[in-house]
């Protein structure tokens, strides 16, 4: 079984929000990941996807979306981005996924002797922009969450740690979400939602012992990144 991680799909089934605007390297973004998906990932295998799934508002408008990723082979974990709007109630995004997608938030999700744990996340303290009026609370509230995503985790088993917002600032300092992975012997880092020029200064390899992989969609030639063989 394989462990793959592919974030920012950035689905667009039941709304009008073609990527293509975004540069040509978005054209026939969604036929691409379709096309290296099949060419890539098993049913036995499992891939995560930390955020920004789809462009939906609401919650039955992501329904086409889902029904996009479910097709595909392999047990999926979503994680909500900052454009998951639709994301609103855990119970409710539950009730309504297709077979084979699962929902992490506030938990664990347990796949064999791999455990994964995640949040959103927030722009790190340090970050360019970041307020600390405005920011410094969300930041402080993920990482509470990713912290109660740990303590789920069973002793024994390898661990991933999903997110969507990079767990650094531009400097790579360390930040609290750091901090948790080290303390809780995380094996692996992914995380998602930088874009173009911005990735070229994303930090991926291997840190204190902890390898971190920034998997945008676009980053990856919307190819899904083998994390983990077992």
């Amino acid at each position: 079984m394989k462990l793959f991680a592919l974030a920012d799909l950035h689905l667009a089934g039941s709304v009008d929000k073609p990527m293509d605007v975004f540069g040509p390297q978005w054209d026939n973004h969604l036929a691409r990941i379709r096309e290296a998906w099949l060419d890539t990932v098993g049913e036995d295998d499992l891939v995560l996807i930390p955020g920004d799934i789809s462009w939906a508002m609401q919650l039955k408008d992501a329904l086409p979306d889902f029904e996009t990723i479910a097709a595909l082979p392999g047990v999926k974990l979503i994680l909500r981005g900052n454009h998951d709007y639709w994301w609103n109630s855990l119970s409710k995004v539950r009730a309504v996924l297709p077979p084979g997608i699962h929902a992490l938030q506030n938990d664990a999700f347990i796949w064999g002797d791999i455990a994964i744990a995640g949040s959103r996340g927030w722009p790190c303290p340090g970050s360019i922009g970041f307020d600390e009026k405005e920011d410094r609370p969300i930041y402080e509230r993920e990482v509470i969450r990713m912290g109660l995503s740990l303590s789920k985790v069973p002793k024994g088993k390898t661990l991933v740690c999903m997110m969507h917002y990079p767990p650094f600032n531009e400097r790579r300092m360390p930040s609290g979400f750091t901090e948790l992975f080290e303390q809780h012997g995380a094996r692996h880092v992914i995380y998602g939602h930088l874009h173009g020029k911005a990735c070229k200064n994303a930090f991926e390899g291997e840190r204190n012992g902890i390898f971190y992989s920034l998997c945008s969609a676009d980053h990856l030639q919307f190819k899904p990144k083998l994390i983990l063989e077992t």
